[in-house]
């Protein structure tokens, strides 16, 4: 995992949401770092920098190093309060971590190998059920994806869990059973609609039927 990214805070005293909505009218954004086993710390960062940051992803699976008035905590996002409208961030919860610290995350799949896919190269379609799974993992070793292997794989196979090539440190949140992560499927069969073949029959039969009236006309004017 990359290095810890950092944040530059101001602690704060004051809280409510009165407090709240005269940092924001100042484009700041209120915060809270809790956890390890330390009182709550309340502070304020930039609403313009938190917004950036979550706009490019994976916020939830990445560690910052936040320092506050001197002092720095690594920390892990795990809940985020955007704008209804603006979509600005409006409140970040970090949970401080350390080297002992394990949690549930999740994290994107990365398909691997399509080109050695027998199902694929069949023309099969890979069908993803999942796009992230959640897995078990210690703080400081938070994998940026979850590589699953698609090497010899057929038509109707599944892909499961236990197809991953599971990071160092983590284990599936969910043991009970091997989840299903995607299926390869097989390729769409076209149609063939036989309407325009009827069409023909009816237009030809029409024909046949006024080529038929226009004799029995002209027998009648002969005969008359």
């Amino acid at each position: 995992m990359s290095k810890h990214k950092k944040m530059t805070a101001e602690t704060r005293e004051k809280a409510g949401k009165g407090t709240a909505r005269a940092l924001r009218r100042e484009n700041k954004t209120p915060a809270v770092i809790y956890g390890g086993k330390e009182s709550p710390v309340s502070i304020t960062l930039s609403t313009h920098d938190l917004t950036l940051e979550y706009t490019k992803g994976k916020m939830f699976t990445t560690l910052y190093e936040v320092e506050a008035d001197g002092a720095k905590h690594v920390v892990l996002p795990r809940d985020i309060q955007l704008h209804p409208v603006k979509d600005n961030v409006m409140h970040v919860d970090f949970l401080r971590v350390t080297e002992k610290t394990k949690l549930v995350v999740s994290v994107p799949i990365n398909f691997l190998n399509e080109d050695k896919c027998p199902g694929l190269e069949e023309k099969g379609i890979l069908n993803t059920v999942r796009y992230e799974v959640d897995l078990l993992c210690q703080a400081m070793k938070i994998p940026d994806q979850l590589d699953v292997d698609l090497s010899g794989k057929q038509l109707n196979d599944s892909i499961n869990m236990s197809d991953a090539t599971m990071p160092e440190g983590s284990t599936p949140a969910i043991t009970d059973r091997d989840i299903t992560i995607a299926v390869i499927a097989e390729p769409k069969k076209a149609i063939v609609e036989d309407e325009e073949v009827e069409g023909e029959g009816e237009e030809g039969e029409t024909a046949e039927g006024e080529e038929a009236e226009g004799d029995a006309e002209g027998e009648e004017k002969a005969a008359d």
